[in-house]
């Protein structure tokens, strides 16, 4: 039961009210009219923009429309009062007996509360993680897993049909580094001589039980076998052994992916995929040999003045035009994405989200230029940016791992404050601001605390839930239960202000997932958790307000109603976040 969308529905029906009675131009364009919580909550619970928008079309002054507007909107059931402000805003208040409806329908639906068709199930493919397979995954993949799976659940939940992908990057330079770094480890197991790792190779610890392994299938076969024997051996091995390792570390953080693709499979499979793209580009005139101006500011010693394969993407909005391959004849990284993007609309997916780490920003332009290409101008390519994680330990950067050497791995931080933490605290802040992470302050268990706040609320509900039945012996169990209680008793203000942000979360599900913006969610939860935190210390200090009241059995159901409510809010958008609505606090 979404409020607003049901108020701008009504306010469509009062302007073709209007329009039928010949007191307004016909066929006026609504798509610009929402409705919405008023800035000023003394105005009322809703006020719409209609008048604003639709004045010009309408050939009348904004304030006069919004007087016909108004009076259309006053005859609406559950409408108290509808006044005109301004030039012609229209704030709207609802009477005390329309919040107990929304409630009860909270009630009956549970954890669907909130859930939407608004997507209409248009398919979306959401890429995300993708981390070179060549280790274990750092801190700063935990905040772009997070982020993309959060907001492949929040589309779910608004009714899009979403496919979350991992995109495997097997392919380049950097995992036949991975396959020489094994090499040196397979020799340390097999001849007991420690490794020296040259600069340039991975040293990181978590390639000694790879080289372990390798040493116990071949011995010492590849010792002194030339590389070309070996390396290819080792370098398909090694990214088996580290997707394995990813796979366990994304487990560890909740995430499962629904496709993991390889990069190697599109030109190294049974058919160039990369090279029949380029192919089918140059067809459609997409692809040209040319030449291309020296960068601007580039010396001109460092700039190679050579005919190449090129992409027309200044055609499709970016700044210049891409080279497709290298000066050895070798694909460009480009190349293959764009081949990787042509196959995920050939799978049908017209509508793609990739999120990147902020550093790859100034890729952006050129691959939603490939991908309007690449689908005739049909798809579209979003591209969320996630800026740098800073970790610290009780206000003290953290820079090293013990396990990786460089850096401080996903597992670590996982295994020491948990996976909810991890996921509420990244999921804080918006993707696109630098994210400070405490390790110390995220399992501390005050109000200063977001996560602990808001999952305390729920566990909050659940003992107060738990204490009415140990009262009232015959209360019912389930939430559904609870929607024919007397909840018109529900007129305390802090009551009232929890009606209402249960009102809101249909229509927030719905705004965050058009924004792509799943930290809304967590803010949302920290401020329905303040309010009832609130609430609950009210009833503390004024015994009346109490959502027990042993001898009015009545009230305590209509207050336990609004209990559940919230609990059942917090639970669905902890669940969207990936996190879990704990029950009790330990």
């Amino acid at each position: 039961m979404n409020v607003y969308a049901i108020f701008a529905d009504h306010v469509r029906e009062a302007v073709a009210a209007l329009s039928a009675e010949g007191l307004v131009k016909s066929g006026l364009d609504l798509a610009r009219v929402v409705v919405e919580p008023p800035r000023d909550a003394t105005h009322g619970d809703l006020a719409t923009n209609a008048a604003m928008v639709l004045s010009k079309d309408a050939g009348l002054k904004p304030r006069d429309l919004a007087e016909k507007i108004a009076g259309k909107l006053k005859a609406v059931p559950g409408v108290a009062r509808v006044d005109v402000a301004g030039p012609g805003f229209i704030n709207i208040a609802l009477d005390a007996a329309f919040w107990p409806k929304v409630l009860a329908a909270a009630l009956t639906k549970g954890l669907d509360f909130g859930r939407s068709t608004f997507g209409a199930d248009e398919k979306v493919n959401v890429e995300y993680v993708s981390a070179n397979p060549t280790g274990p995954m750092h801190v700063g993949h935990c905040r772009g897993a997070v982020f993309g799976d959060a907001m492949a659940r929040l589309l779910a939940f608004a009714g899009f049909a979403v496919t979350k992908e991992y995109y495997i990057n097997d392919a380049g330079a950097q995992v036949d580094v991975l396959g020489r770094s094994v090499f040196l480890r397979y020799r340390e197991a097999v001849t007991g001589e420690k490794a020296d790792i040259p600069d340039g190779l991975y040293p990181g610890d978590y390639l000694v039980a790879v080289g372990q392994q390798l040493a116990e299938m071949h011995g010492g076969e590849y010792t002194a076998a030339p590389e070309s024997e070996w390396l290819p051996v080792f370098r398909s091995f090694a990214i088996g052994c580290m997707m394995e390792m990813i796979r366990d570390d994304l487990t560890a953080l909740g995430i499962e992916f629904d496709v993991f693709f390889s990069e190697r499979s599109l030109a190294f499979g049974a058919v160039d995929k990369v090279g029949a793209t380029i192919e089918a580009l140059r067809a459609s005139g997409e692809v040209y040999e040319g030449r291309l101006p020296p960068p601007k500011g580039a010396p001109i010693e460092d700039w190679e003045d050579r005919e190449q394969t090129l992409f027309r993407s200044t055609d499709f909005g970016d700044d210049v035009d891409r080279p497709l391959k290298k000066s050895d004849g070798s694909y460009t990284y480009f190349a293959g994405d764009i081949a990787y993007h042509k196959d995920k609309v050939e799978r049908g997916f017209l509508k793609m989200i990739d999120v990147w780490g902020a550093d790859h920003g100034g890729y952006v332009k050129r691959m939603q230029a490939a991908v309007k290409a690449v689908s005739g101008g049909k798809g579209s390519l979003d591209v969320e940016l996630i800026q740098l994680v800073r970790l610290f330990r009780n206000g003290e950067p953290v820079r090293m791992s013990k396990r990786a050497g460089s850096f401080v791995t996903l597992r670590e931080v996982v295994d020491e404050v948990g996976r909810d933490a991890v996921r509420f605290m990244m999921l804080f802040r918006k993707n696109d601001a630098p994210l400070d992470f405490d390790l110390g302050k995220v399992i501390e268990q005050s109000r200063e605390n977001p996560v602990f706040y808001v999952q305390y609320a729920h566990a909050r509900a659940k003992s107060i839930l738990r204490n009415a039945s140990e009262q009232f012996s015959d209360l019912p169990a389930e939430p559904a239960a609870f929607a024919g209680a007397a909840l018109s008793r529900l007129d305390d203000e802090g009551e009232l202000t929890l009606l209402r942000r249960i009102a809101s979360w249909p229509r927030l599900v719905e705004q965050a997932a058009t924004a792509r913006e799943p930290h809304r969610i967590s803010f949302f939860l920290h401020d329905l958790a303040s309010e009832f935190h609130a609430q609950w210390n009210r009833g503390k200090d004024l015994p009346h307000l109490r959502f027990i009241i042993e001898n009015d059995r009545d009230l305590t159901s209509a207050r336990l109603a609004l209990v559940h409510g919230v609990a059942t809010v917090l639970a669905s958008g902890l669940k969207v976040l990936g996190v879990e609505a704990v029950d009790e606090m330990k």
